[in-house]
């Protein structure tokens, strides 16, 4: 026998939140309605739903305009960071997220280091164009500068 649900939130392999699907009574009874991840059909949870997905918009809404302001923030900024470095300007360790974040920080942006994509840390002097990911819809480049003390 199946029952007709509303996934309360993403469900792999079954669907996203918002759907009506059909799923057998023990895959509900067992796995969906214990975790909150599904409700059955009726008025009082299409109007839950209703109400996070405006609740989420918005949400999402307030995050892009945040992560767009930081962007266009971290745009008129170039990051200089300073290291020691030996003969022929080999440096002593490499620069990483934690480094560039630290630099940041000292101008007075707050940045999580998990945003800042770098492949691999910088092992020599000079500038680096650096992808940072503030949204899933914003992406910026931040030139770092790094010298020899």
């Amino acid at each position: 026998m199946t029952k007709e649900l509303i996934l309360m939130s993403d469900v792999e392999g079954l669907g996203l939140e918002g759907e009506v699907v059909k799923v057998s009574d023990g895959y509900a009874r067992n796995y969906l309605f214990p975790e909150k991840l599904a409700v059955p059909v009726t008025q009082a949870a299409l109007k839950k739903l209703e109400k996070n997905k405006l609740e989420r918009e918005a949400r999402h809404k307030k995050e892009l305009e945040t992560a767009q302001a930081l962007a266009a923030a971290l745009e008129k900024i170039s990051c200089t960071i300073a290291v020691k470095v030996g003969e022929s300007d080999k440096l002593f360790g490499s620069v990483g997220a934690a480094d560039i974040v630290a630099s940041l920080k000292q101008q007075g942006v707050e940045l999580d280091k998990r945003k800042i994509l770098l492949s691999e840390p910088i092992r020599e002097l000079g500038v680096y164009p650096v992808k940072i990911k503030l949204h899933a819809q914003v992406e910026v480049f931040l030139k770092i500068w790094v010298v020899g003390e």
